[in-house]
C-alpha cells in the first residue's frame, strides 16, 4: 500500500469507529443523554441502566458492527493489511471520538467486531468466556476483563503468536484494560455495580 492509502484507510477507520451509537441511540429512543447515567460510559453496559434492553441491544450491536464494517471494506476494496489498519483505527475511534472531545467507550463491543471479522473462532471462545463470568459473578467489567485477556491467548493458540491478528488483538486487550481502570480499582475494593444495578458508585 502506499502512504496515501494507508492514511485514508487509518482516517476512514477512525471516522467509522469514532461514531458514538450509545449517545445517538438512547437519545432517539427517548432515553436522554447516556452521558449523564449511571457511569457516563456510552457502551452498552451504561445503556442498559437506562432500563431500555432494546437500546442496549442496539448500541451493542452497533458499536461492534462499526469495527467489522470497517476492516470488511477496507479489506474488500485494498487489501488484507488495509483491512487490519482499518480494524485498529476503528478502535481507537470508539476509544477517543472527536465528536466527543476524545472521551469515548471501553472498547469491548469494538474489539469483538474486529475479531468476528479477523478471527471469529476467537470472538466466539471469547464471547462465551464475557457470558458465563457475567452470569456467575454478575459483573460487566469482570467479564470484560476475562475476555479481553484471552482473547490474544486463543489468538496465538490458533494461530500462532507472530500471526499480526496476535499483535492487534494483544493492543486491544491492554487498552481495554487502561479504559477499565476505574472499574479494576472498584472491583478490588468492593464497589463495583453489578449488572442490572442502576448506577454506578
Amino acid at each position: 500500500m502506499t502512504p496515501v492509502v494507508t492514511v485514508v484507510c487509518a482516517l476512514g477507520g477512525y471516522f467509522v469507529g469514532s461514531i458514538p451509537f450509545g449517545v445517538i441511540v438512547t437519545w432517539l429512543g427517548g432515553a436522554g443523554d447516556v452521558r449523564q447515567i449511571g457511569s457516563g460510559n456510552i457502551g452498552a453496559t451504561n445503556v442498559l441502566r437506562t432500563g431500555r434492553w432494546d437500546l442496549a441491544l442496539i448500541t451493542l450491536l452497533t458499536d461492534a458492527g462499526k469495527g467489522a464494517v470497517a476492516i470488511v471494506l477496507a479489506a474488500h476494496f485494498v487489501s488484507p493489511t488495509a483491512g487490519a489498519i482499518a480494524g485498529a483505527a476503528a478502535f481507537i475511534g470508539h476509544l477517543f471520538p472527536v465528536w466527543l472531545g476524545f472521551r469515548g467507550g471501553k472498547g469491548l463491543a469494538t474489539a469483538a467486531g474486529v475479531l468476528l471479522a479477523t478471527a471469529w473462532p476467537v470472538c466466539l471462545a471469547a464471547g462465551a468466556a464475557w457470558l458465563a463470568v457475567a452470569a456467575i459473578f454478575r459483573f460487566s467489567s469482570l467479564a470484560a476483563l476475562v475476555a479481553a485477556a484471552l482473547a490474544p491467548v486463543l489468538v496465538a493458540a490458533f494461530y500462532g503468536w507472530r500471526d499480526p491478528r496476535f499483535w492487534l488483538t494483544l493492543g486491544m486487550a491492554v487498552l481495554i484494560f487502561v479504559r477499565h481502570r476505574g472499574n479494576i480499582e472498584r472491583l478490588t475494593n468492593g464497589t463495583e455495580p453489578r449488572i442490572g444495578a442502576s448506577k454506578a458508585r
